[in-house]
């Protein structure tokens, strides 16, 4: 049912994405229809916004934003560039002006692709991107670096790459165990002192890592994997954000698209470019045994006009007015379904009897094989 459910919805969806695909405002080929995308882009839609962070370590930003690592990395294949900044493009257009990327995704490319995306905008905008992982043949690994002089050379280099004088806001990727959290924190003090970095975050870091670190640069916000599958910032993250007025910005609200019923145990990854096949909760048993899950979010949804995306954004934005989660798409129509999940207001009886039915789903398979959050 809710696999029927979400194909009439992108019916309306590809029909609208396919209609904007086709019109001038998007198209590049030829300079007047260039300057209608100018004008398009002079002009947004305005949606509701949300504040990360206190006093002057705020900012304002979207309610929602738009995570772009999966445009060129990490999630099977790869789509052509152009329609990718396309909807970028599209998505500043709709209202959304949080836009996350990282030297790690690619690596290097996903800024790149962001970087040019947002030049007719950036100044409208709040561009995020990270630091942290090793590479080694031009490939991730599981390394860490976060050594003061590190630090200065990431920025460095990501600033050329986005095109750009000025991080908005900065995250270490993962803690490294090797390099004192106060050293980390002092540098990207420095350099907001400096001009290159405006405001600081962490992400998948610890009350004591966050404790340490806000007491040298106040933090801006959190980064952490954080969906109705995935409630673990609840128990020792939200406490503390709540305590040091810190934003919280959840990645994979969507469970990598789980929380969608796009994928299930017969979907198939591409090796090398997608981490969900060594991630234990993409098993084919365990997306079976999560599925329930899904039926409880379709049924919630049927009866309000609301696919089972929608409930699972709308249900993040409901717990706390600090929270502004980053679904990455590749597709017009699922971008503007993410959108229209901020309209969706809960009733205080309906969120309880909702958060009360998911929390009976004892959800099979860690998110990761190894601890993130330290």
């Amino acid at each position: 049912m809710e696999n029927q459910n979400r194909r009439n919805f992108l019916k309306a969806g590809t029909a609208l994405s396919g209609a904007l695909l086709l019109s001038p405002a998007l198209s590049f080929a030829s300079s007047p229809e260039q300057e209608k995308v100018n004008r398009d882009l002079a002009s947004p839609s305005k949606l509701l916004s949300r504040t990360l962070g206190t006093g002057k370590n705020s900012i304002n930003v979207s309610a929602m934003g738009l995570g772009c690592m999966g445009m060129s990395w990490n999630r099977s294949f790869v789509p052509d560039r152009k329609y990718m900044i396309q909807t970028i493009r599209k998505a500043y257009e709709m209202g959304v002006n949080l836009f996350d990327t990282a030297e790690a995704y690619g690596p290097f490319v996903n800024e790149e692709l962001v970087g040019e995306a947002i030049k007719p905008f950036r100044k409208d905008i709040t561009l995020c991107s990270k630091f942290g992982f090793v590479f080694e043949n031009n490939k991730v690994t599981q390394k860490f670096d976060s050594r003061p002089e590190h630090i200065r050379l990431v920025v460095e280099q990501s600033l050329k790459r986005l095109k750009t004088d000025v991080i908005d806001l900065l995250y270490q990727h993962r803690v490294d165990p090797n390099v004192p959290m106060e050293d980390v924190a002092g540098t990207v003090r420095d350099l907001i002192k400096e001009g290159k970095v405006k405001h600081f975050g962490l992400s998948e870091a610890g009350p004591e890592n966050i404790r340490k670190a806000h007491a040298i640069q106040p933090l801006t916000a959190i980064q952490t994997e954080y969906s109705l599958m995935t409630r673990d910032p609840e128990k020792d993250i939200f406490p503390i954000c709540e305590e040091l007025g810190i934003g919280f910005v959840p990645y994979s609200p969507l469970c990598r698209a789980y929380l969608t019923g796009y994928i299930n145990e017969r979907t198939k990854y591409v090796d090398g470019n997608d981490n969900r096949g060594s991630l234990p909760r993409y098993a084919p048993d365990a997306i079976k045994a999560n599925w329930a899950l899904i039926d409880v979010l379709s049924s919630f949804g049927n009866e309000r006009g609301l696919t089972v995306a929608q409930v699972s954004l709308a249900w993040l934005l409901a717990q706390k007015p600090w929270i502004v989660p980053i679904p990455g798409t590749t597709k017009l129509a699922h971008l503007q379904e993410n959108i229209w999940a901020i309209d969706y207001k809960f009733s205080p009886e309906e969120l309880s009897a909702l958060t009360t039915a998911v929390s009976k789903i004892g959800i099979v398979g860690n998110r990761y094989p190894t601890a993130q959050t330290k």
